[in-house]
């Protein structure tokens, strides 16, 4: 099958996936819904549970969806920007500041606008002082990148296990939580849902540049490539994305590192369909997990974090076991 055929088949497959995996957190839960209740409810018919459809569980799946196509969009863009395959959205302590903000409001017992307020103002702060003490004198590689970011995520680290250990007892529950990721309190999801889009649609213009920086930094530069102005767009976007997932569901692994790698082996590594492809791969997966989170042990709820785990260690060590052949 001709390779166009192919990315556009995948891409079809992962478009039907999410719409299923939209389609089961509407109409799955402690409360089953009709697929025929779920799409009267969506139309505004006064039919049973309406309210759990439009007010629960939409704004939830819509925040899954954004929240995994966020991370798996960041976790492509830094593989490339980084050249390393084992990067993804918080490798570069963004996660770790978003913490320390939502640790301390969470500490001053702010409400919900203020936990994202403080959430996103670390983020940000993180992403500038990595930027910031990275670039030095001018002269960025992804060596000093990758463990500048190391070392503000330890930092970070620090910071939340002190909060931790001088949270009183009713609050540690929700900041254990907030870490572990956590769409119930994600709030409403179209502001996610609109850095998605504008995410891809800005990355996109970039996607034969990072092609070729994919082959390494001097042949980049020898066809024509600004690398230097390509590494800062990237690394803003990337690092907006996630900071903009983080602050919206808590720290969530593994999508942004497992997701462009499965896709990758699907369709290659052509930018211009991996990174579309990885936005609805991811948006399908984190949708899928917190679906089976607020219901394999209903009514209790399971932190979405926990359930991304689960699945992506085995696929993760499938990957390695595949790459050492």
């Amino acid at each position: 099958m001709p390779s166009h055929r192919r990315a556009a088949l995948v891409l079809a497959v992962l478009a039907l996936l999410g719409a299923a995996s939209f389609s089961a957190a509407l109409a799955v839960g402690s409360i089953a819904v009709p697929f025929s209740d779920v799409a009267a409810a969506l139309l505004g018919e006064p039919v049973d549970n309406a309210a759990i459809v439009r007010e629960l569980r939409l704004p939830r799946a819509l925040a899954g969806f954004a929240c995994g196509g966020l991370l798996a969009l960041a976790g492509a863009l830094m593989q490339v920007l980084l050249r390393n395959p084992l990067a993804d959205p918080y490798v570069l302590g963004i996660s770790g500041g978003a913490g320390v903000g939502a640790m301390f409001a969470i500490l001053l017992g702010l409400s919900a606008a203020g936990l994202n307020f403080l959430a996103f103002a670390g983020a940000l702060s993180a992403m500038l002082i990595v930027f910031g003490l990275a670039h030095g004198d001018g002269a960025w590689t992804q060596t000093r990148l990758l463990l500048t970011g190391v070392i503000v995520a330890a930092g970070c680290g620090a910071l939340i296990a002190l909060m931790l250990s001088i949270a009183p007892e009713h609050k540690l529950r929700g900041m254990l939580f907030w870490l572990m990721g956590d769409l119930s309190q994600s709030g409403t999801p179209w502001i996610a849902l609109a850095v998605l889009v504008a995410a891809l649609v800005a990355s996109l213009p970039f996607a034969r540049e990072l092609n070729l920086l994919a082959r390494g930094h001097d042949t980049a530069q020898s066809l024509g490539v600004d690398v230097r102005r390509l590494r800062y767009s990237i690394y803003a976007i990337a690092s907006l994305v996630t900071a903009m997932a983080v602050t919206s569901a808590g720290s969530i692994g593994f999508v942004g590192l497992i997701v462009p790698h499965l896709v990758r082996l699907a369709i290659g590594n052509d930018q211009r369909l991996l990174l579309p492809a990885s936005v609805l791969a991811g948006g399908a997966l984190l949708t899928f997990a917190d679906t089976l989170a607020r219901t394999v042990i209903a009514p209790q709820q399971l932190p979405v974090g926990v359930l991304t785990a689960l699945i992506g260690v085995p696929v993760f060590l499938f990957l390695l076991a595949r790459h050492r052949q």
